[in-house]
């Protein structure tokens, strides 16, 4: 039984994995990832798909607000930053897809650095109205500036062509299911690195009491605002992929909703986790479509349920989101980690 980790090295300690149930639950993990495509249909790729894309920009939200402290209630408009940078650089400036999405993170963390200027000053609640006018004004933008859409309020997108390579009508949802697993392990990866670094741990002083993080040298407005700037690069990079593998662009697709629905995702996989957020991506995008099995299988017994289904998404999304603020505060990662506990220190107590 494990009493404790022990390093003896650098190396030991710097290791993503450290104990043999780590890494035999990790290449049970690819295993699975590896025979979804195999398994599953299109449908429920679309969806897989769907939560991969939300899990990168869920892990860029909790940087910033599980992470670092400083809430966020513009992550709607962010994402539309990415996606529509990514677009017009590459259908119609002829920019090659991977450059086109790196400028669209690139731009998008330089909004966030602007945006985030007044977490200079605000914190909390006033914080949270500041980031909301973010998302209001940016969407004011997207929806008013004819050049974006060229006056048709949406754009479609070409497929996806990167180096010569590109995506297939007839295997579609399969090839992006590759591509955006990569990414997001990626992901998940160097940003796990990243609080592992004095960036990334700064980040997490400034959360726990800023006043402290200052008298031992932590420089508030520089890790703010680096805080802001690597949390909308993830989340520019979400946007980019929304809009090449989604192939048509909207402002409908970039409301105050997708603002509470990320936010919804980090408080219920756990926040200051990116397990969790990867966690609560998933759960979020499957959540809506087993509402609606449950709503048909019941559609005989209580008609109104599928009469009254939009109302009744609603009803279940805010009753999750309540159900873990009062029994789990800490969201499925933390659920995820009681079970591994019971079953480490069983037949024990503790």
């Amino acid at each position: 039984m494990e009493t404790g980790r022990h390093h003896r090295s650098y190396t030991s300690e710097m290791r993503l994995w450290h104990t043999r149930p780590q890494m035999i639950r990790m290449a049970l993990v690819a295993v699975i990832a590896i025979l979804v495509p195999f398994v599953f249909d299109n449908y429920w790729l679309s969806i897989a798909n769907t939560a991969l894309i939300a899990a990168v920009g869920a892990i860029g939200l909790n940087i910033l607000v599980g992470y670092t402290g400083q809430i966020s209630l513009g992550q709607g408009g962010f994402l539309a930053a990415g996606a529509f940078t990514s677009v017009i650089l590459t259908d119609r400036l002829g920019m090659p897809a991977p450059v086109s999405i790196l400028c669209a993170v690139v731009l998008t963390s330089v909004i966030g650095v602007i945006i985030g200027l007044p977490a200079l000053r605000l914190k909390g609640l006033y914080l949270a109205i500041a980031t909301l006018a973010s998302q209001m004004l940016i969407i004011f933008i997207v929806r008013r500036w004819n050049w974006l859409t060229e006056g048709q309020g949406f754009v479609d997108v070409n497929r996806l062509e990167v180096f010569g390579f590109r995506i297939e009508r007839s295997s579609f949802e399969q090839q992006w299911y590759v591509i955006l697993l990569i990414i997001t392990i990626l992901v998940a990866i160097t940003a796990t690195n990243l609080f592992r670094t004095g960036v990334g741990r700064s980040f997490m002083a400034v959360r726990d009491q800023d006043i402290a993080a200052s008298a031992m040298g932590v420089n508030l407005t520089r890790t703010k605002l680096t805080a802001f700037a690597v949390s909308n690069a993830y989340v520019g990079l979400a946007g980019a992929l929304l809009a090449h593998y989604t192939e048509i662009i909207s402002w409908e697709k970039f409301t105050i909703d997708v603002s509470i629905l990320y936010l919804a995702m980090i408080i219920v996989g756990g926040m200051g986790s990116i397990a969790g957020s990867i966690y609560g991506a998933i759960f979020m995008s499957f959540l809506p479509v087993m509402v609606r099995m449950v709503a048909d299988a019941l559609g005989g017994v209580l008609p109104m349920l599928q009469r009254q289904l939009p109302a009744f998404e609603h009803a279940i999304f805010g009753l999750v989101i309540i159900i873990f603020l009062i029994a789990e505060p800490r969201g499925l990662n933390r659920i995820w980690q009681r079970i591994k506990d019971f079953f480490g220190f069983w037949p024990f107590r503790y």
